[in-house]
C-alpha cells in the first residue's frame, strides 16, 4: 500500500512577501469577531519586527520561549491559554520563528481540536480531527518544519512527533529577508539539519524517486550555501529547507536523528546542535556525508561541543539509548529490517560515549 501524504497546499515565496501576510490571514477572517493567534518566538519581543506582525485588535500575540526543545507539557499549557482567550476557536494559528516555534504552532493548532493531552498523540497517525487553519512564517531555515507532517515533542516518556496529515501547514510564507540576520552559528546548525536530512534520506532503504528528486536538489543548495559564496544564499537556504523537508515526507531520516533524539531527551541538547554532534560520529554509516560536513565546519569555523556524555550515570545513559532505539522507522531506513542486529544497545552506547 502506497502512502498518501498531504503536502502544503499554499506557498508564497520571495523577498518581502511577509508584507502580504495580513492579506493572506484576512481570507480566514469570516466575521467581525474572528480572531487569530500568532505563536511567535519571544526573541522578537520588544524588537522592531514585533511591529511588523499584522495583529488586529481582537487577536492574540502569544510569545513562546524555545530555549528548551518543545515539550508536551508546554504545548498543553499554550493550548489552555489560547482556549481561555476567547469563547470561540481562532480563525487561524500563525507560527513565526524557527523550527521549534513552528512545531509549537502546529501542535497548538492540533490540540485546539483534539481532546486530552498532546502526550496521547505522540506517534504516527493518532490525530483524530483536522487542526485549526495554520500558517508558517519561518525566520530560520533548515529544519523543514514548515513543510513536514510532524511536530517533534519531548514527552514524559519519549521524544516523538505528532506525525499526521493534519499536522501539515495550510499555508507557508517564505521570505528570505527574514533569515538574513541570523547569527552564524545558529544559521550553520539549523542549515546542517537540512543537510543531514538529505544525506540520511538519499542513503536510506526507503529511498524512491520522489524523495531523491527533492533530496538531491536540497543537498546541492546546501553545498552552495555552506561551501561556496553566493549573494543569494538566504534564498537558497530557504529553498533547501523546503526541499529537504519534502525529501523526507515520502521517505525517512536515519541514525543521526535517532541518536540526536536521545541527546535531546536526556541532556536537552537543541536539535540542530545535537544532529551535528551525532553526525560527526557516524562516519561508519555516512562516510562521504561526514567528510563533507567536516569541510563545512572548517569553512564556517565551527567547533562542536565535546564530552557531553562523559559524566552520565548509568540510568541516564540507558534512558538515552532507549529513546534512540525506540525509533524503528529511522533505524530501518538506515540499516534495513534487521537493524537491531547491527545497532545493538552496546553499539549505541559506544557512539554516545564519543559525543
Amino acid at each position: 500500500m502506497f502512502r498518501n501524504f498531504k503536502l502544503v497546499p499554499n506557498i508564497i515565496f520571495g523577498r518581502g512577501c511577509f508584507d502580504q501576510l495580513d492579506e493572506i490571514i484576512g481570507q480566514q477572517r469570516c466575521s467581525d469577531d474572528s480572531w487569530v493567534v500568532f505563536v511567535t518566538d519571544d526573541v522578537f519581543q520588544s524588537r522592531p519586527f514585533e511591529k511588523a506582525i499584522p495583529v488586529h485588535g481582537n487577536d492574540m500575540l502569544l510569545w513562546v520561549n524555545v530555549d528548551d526543545e518543545p515539550k508536551t507539557s508546554y504545548v498543553d499549557e499554550l493550548t489552555l491559554k489560547v482556549k481561555s482567550f476567547a469563547p470561540s476557536l481562532p480563525a487561524a494559528v500563525v507560527g513565526i520563528g524557527g523550527g521549534s516555534a513552528m512545531d509549537l504552532a502546529k501542535a497548538v493548532s492540533l490540540m485546539l481540536t483534539n481532546e486530552g493531552s498532546s502526550v496521547q498523540y505522540q506517534g504516527w497517525d493518532l490525530i483524530k480531527h483536522p487542526a485549526v487553519y495554520h500558517i508558517a512564517v519561518p525566520t530560520l531555515s533548515g529544519t523543514g518544519a514548515e513543510v513536514s507532517r510532524t511536530t517533534v515533542l519531548t514527552g514524559p516518556e519519549k521524544k516523538l512527533g505528532l506525525n499526521s496529515d493534519y499536522t501539515v501547514y495550510d499555508q507557508i510564507v517564505l521570505d528570505p529577508l527574514l533569515i538574513k540576520d541570523v547569527p552564524k552559528d545558529q544559521r550553520f546548525y539549523t542549515g546542517m539539519d537540512c543537510y543531514i536530512h538529505c544525506v540520511e534520506s538519499l542513503q536510506g532503504t526507503y529511498l524512491n524517486e520522489f524523495s531523491k528528486s527533492y533530496g538531491e536538489k536540497a543537498l546541492d543548495l546546501c553545498r552552495q550555501v555552506f561551501l561556496d559564496d553566493h549573494k543569494d544564499s538566504d534564498d537558497k537556504l530557504m529553498m533547501a529547507s523546503f526541499f529537504g523537508g519534502m525529501s523526507i515526507a515520502y521517505s525517512q531520516v536515519g541514525a543521526c536523528h535517532a541518536l540526536s533524539y536521545g541527546l535531546s531527551y536526556v541532556l536537552g541538547t537543541h536539535h540542530g546542535i545535537g544532529c551535528c554532534i551525532a553526525f560527526d560520529q557516524l562516519e561508519e554509516f555516512y562516510p562521504e556525508g561526514v567528510k563533507e560536513f567536516r569541510q563545512m565546519m572548517e569553512k564556517w569555523e565551527i567547533r562542536l561541543p565535546q564530552n557531553l556524555t562523559r559524566d552520565l550515570d548509568e540510568d541516564r545513559m540507558n534512558k538515552m539509548i532507549r529513546v534512540a532505539l525506540n525509533l524503528d522507522p529511522l533505524w530501518e531506513n538506515c540499516l534495513g529490517k534487521d537493524w537491531q542486529t547491527i545497532m545493538t544497545p552496546d553499539k549505541a552506547r559506544s557512539l554516545f560515549l564519543e559525543m
